[in-house]
């Protein structure tokens, strides 16, 4: 069965280029964004399918205000390719790292995880390959953050509907005074502070 191009593009278009534009047009900060997006995609790449969500969650539960949900949780959708694709490079950098038996991705060893004769191999690739993803992760997270800040400065300029927040001067007073102008009991008029 195959899927239409246009049926492809409308999906791209729909799960990803239109939320996107929905992020951008809200006028958020360039460092949040680029910080949600590296968080999202760092969390995305973590080696076990199906536990990313989670992770996700977890992360925007405990950061808070620092991280905008929705672009995390786009980051991580987006990154679910890349996330099959490092779960043997997570793995190899685990062994090396741990001085590990190397495991062996044959169709064979496929065969014996299956019938239950390699359960404790499976296991120790597993902790390999999370021990590389734990490793990897903090360069990764970085790098990416260092990428996309300059990316979002220009797409949010680009596509922001709303105003950047004002910087604050550090020298800005905190209150604002009025001055009224009142007369005095002499009939001279004077400014008065409020």
């Amino acid at each position: 069965m195959a899927i239409p191009k246009m049926g492809l593009m409308a999906w791209f278009n729909m799960k990803i280029v239109d939320p996107l534009n929905q992020i951008l047009r809200r006028g958020l900060e360039p460092k949040q964004l680029a910080f949600s997006t590296a968080l999202g995609i760092t969390l995305g790449i973590f080696p076990i399918c199906g536990v990313t969500v989670l992770l996700c969650g977890v992360a925007i539960a405990f950061l808070g205000s620092l991280c905008h949900a929705p672009t995390v949780l786009l980051a991580n959708f987006i990154a679910t390719p890349l996330e099959l694709s490092l779960v043997v490079p997570f793995l190899r950098f685990g062994e090396v790292m741990s001085r590990g038996p190397h495991f062996p991705l044959t169709s064979d060893a496929l065969k014996k995880v299956f019938t239950g004769q390699a359960s404790r191999e499976v296991i120790l690739s597993v902790v390999h390959a999370l021990l590389g993803w734990l490793v990897a992760a903090p360069f990764i997270l970085a790098a990416l953050y260092i990428i996309f800040l300059p990316c979002f400065k220009v797409l949010v300029h680009k596509f922001s509907t709303v105003p950047l927040s004002p910087k604050k001067s550090p020298n800005s007073p905190t209150e604002v005074k009025l001055k009224l102008p009142t007369k005095r009991s002499d009939g001279r008029e004077e400014l008065l502070s409020i």
